[in-house]
């Protein structure tokens, strides 16, 4: 029952998010300070969520091989490398440090 509970409050909370956000005057979401944040909001979330699944596991904090594949991933960016070379030299990186058993 615990469970239903918490889908439902979930839900309730979207529903009100989304609410809030059409509630907002446009005068608002016009500001150049609300836009700028608006643009670089998702780019930070991400980032944040990119190190949380890299560096822990079980609440403390790992080096293992999804820092060499982001790493790679990483190199693959600053060389402008197409998305699916970037992904598959994650892939390939991670695949093949933990093949050596690191």
């Amino acid at each position: 029952m615990n469970i239903w509970i918490a889908i439902g409050l979930t839900a309730a909370g979207c529903y009100l998010m989304k609410l809030v956000g059409l509630l907002v005057p446009a005068g608002t979401l016009e500001r150049p300070l609300v836009q700028r944040l608006a643009a670089l909001l998702p780019v930070a979330l991400l980032a944040a969520l990119t190190a949380q699944q890299t560096f822990s596991s079980g609440g403390s904090l790992v080096l293992d091989a999804r820092a060499a594949g982001l790493a790679a991933a990483a190199v693959a960016l600053v060389l402008r490398a197409p998305f699916l070379v970037v992904v598959g030299a994650a892939v390939v990186v991670t695949a093949g440090v933990r093949a050596l058993g690191w």
